[in-house]
């Protein structure tokens, strides 16, 4: 058995899932799946990271994803599509939302380690990033006006403000860049939120 990552590759283009599957091939313990069948066919608890397409011919990512979170999988799931956001994403339980094409193997691997750090925050730490992941797709595609007529959108900011200040003290500091270090991974050795995630665990270790 591999100590490496497991990423889970799904996308029924088969030269983007063979081209994904060599750039991280080096580092990680990388399964292959064609479409929703096979994905369902591979997934089990031995995968981290999920790296899934949206639109499939047999079942879509967003079923996939559902079948994922029903088995109680504890792994990361990025929605990686061609598919435009829009406000149907809030109801979609991924972690990260990734725009096709992603053409640089460089930016893949830093997609894939920011997941694999966030395995390591506790669930509301996880939560806060992903409906943060979700502000960030929409507001790069949609003008304030629309976002602000919204109301699953003003409930996003709403929710979103609540679990930051239930925050550590910590996580409470982030701004915008350091948002975008942690779904980077730009500097994961001084990460707000992983250095928080250890502060609570000790605190609980001490209590």
């Amino acid at each position: 058995m591999s100590d490496e990552p497991t990423v889970l590759i799904v996308d029924d283009e088969h030269a983007i899932t063979d081209l994904h599957a060599r750039w991280l091939e080096d580092s990680y313990d990388v399964r292959k799946a064609y479409n929703g069948t096979e994905a369902l066919d591979k997934i089990d608890d031995s995968v981290d990271v999920v790296l899934l397409d949206r639109r499939m011919p047999d079942y879509s990512g967003q079923e996939v994803l559902d079948k994922i979170r029903e088995l109680s999988i504890d792994c990361r799931v990025a929605m990686v599509t061609a598919v435009e956001p829009d406000f149907d994403i809030l109801e979609l339980g991924f972690d990260d939302y990734i725009c096709k094409p992603v053409s640089d193997p460089e930016q893949l691997r830093e997609i894939v380690s920011s997941l694999e750090t966030r395995s390591a925050y506790d669930s509301q730490v996880q939560q806060f990033l992903s409906l943060s992941s979700k502000r960030a797709a929409l507001e790069d595609r949609k003008e304030a006006n629309e976002l602000s007529q919204n109301e699953d959108y003003v409930a996003l900011e709403t929710q979103l403000v609540s679990l930051r200040n239930e925050l550590s003290s910590t996580a409470m500091d982030l701004d915008d860049d350091d948002l975008r270090a942690e779904f980077h991974n730009r500097n994961r050795s001084g990460s707000k939120l992983m250095e928080s995630a250890k502060q609570n665990d000790a605190s609980e270790t001490n209590n």
